[in-house]
């Protein structure tokens, strides 16, 4: 039997991978056979080195999906420098931090139009493609622990990840018949830039490690597994599904 989590042939647009989560995302699809098409900010130089040392190759696009204006530009580059599009990780997204009744309409919208607008009209241009093909294709959103939680001091975060845990279910359900897979995972405290302020916070950092489970927060390279597996045949069956990858915090 053929291996059923290989990447082989396949193209993966991956948002965000300059750094972090999106980062080891997409040497993680690399790993097991897949071409990256990385879109963002910053360069993703150091990506691009750890792709390479894979085999494989990374086509760097630049983006900035704090606006929707980008995204049809994006799309079309990423077909034509790749070919092809098969997989879709959304995981480029902001995160600001106040108390709620000091929050504001500027950061409420800049992390609602990265996190929630964008994915919405980017993952629409890519199954637009996809269905004008007669082709399916895997969709992977990284929601958060905050799609099922409330949290604290980040109101526009919250909002924006339950909306797009809901909006996975909601495509699952429109684009399963025509062979696009739409799941998401659910990230717990991982070790990245967006959490750096808890970890260096003492009170914060101790509280949540006694509440995980594994103990620990989590690396960048313990997602690449679930990504690799719904961006696999191994998960065709799969539709609207949240994976949890979380050291245990939810079981909790």
């Amino acid at each position: 039997m053929a291996n059923p989590f290989s990447l082989e042939g396949k193209v993966a647009l991956v948002t965000g991978a300059n750094t972090g989560l999106g980062q080891a995302i997409a040497v993680g699809l690399a790993e097991v056979g897949a071409d990256i098409v990385a879109a963002g900010r910053s360069a993703p130089d150091e990506t691009a080195e750890l792709v390479a040392r894979t085999g494989r190759k990374l086509h760097a696009v630049k983006a900035d999906f704090s606006s929707t204006g980008p995204i049809a530009g994006v799309v079309e580059e990423a077909f034509a420098k790749a070919g092809q599009v098969d997989i879709l990780i959304n995981n480029a997204g902001i995160i600001r931090r106040a108390d709620t009744l000091d929050f504001t309409e500027e950061d409420w919208d800049a992390v609602m139009d990265t996190n929630l607008k964008s994915v919405f009209f980017l993952t629409q241009a890519v199954a637009r493609k996809w269905v004008a093909a007669s082709r399916g294709g895997k969709v992977v959103n990284i929601v958060s622990m905050l799609s099922f939680q409330g949290g604290i001091r980040v109101p526009s975060y919250t909002a924006s990840k339950s909306g797009l845990a809901g909006l996975t279910k909601l495509m699952a359900c429109e684009w399963a018949s025509k062979g696009i897979n739409v799941n998401a995972i659910a990230p717990g405290y991982f070790a990245t830039n967006n959490t750096a302020a808890l970890q260096a916070d003492e009170e914060r950092n101790a509280a949540i490690l006694a509440r995980i489970p594994a103990g620990r927060w989590g690396e960048p390279s313990d997602l690449a597994g679930a990504a690799v597996f719904l961006s696999s045949r191994a998960a065709d069956y799969m539709h609207g599904s949240i994976v949890n990858v979380d050291g245990g915090w939810l079981a909790r």
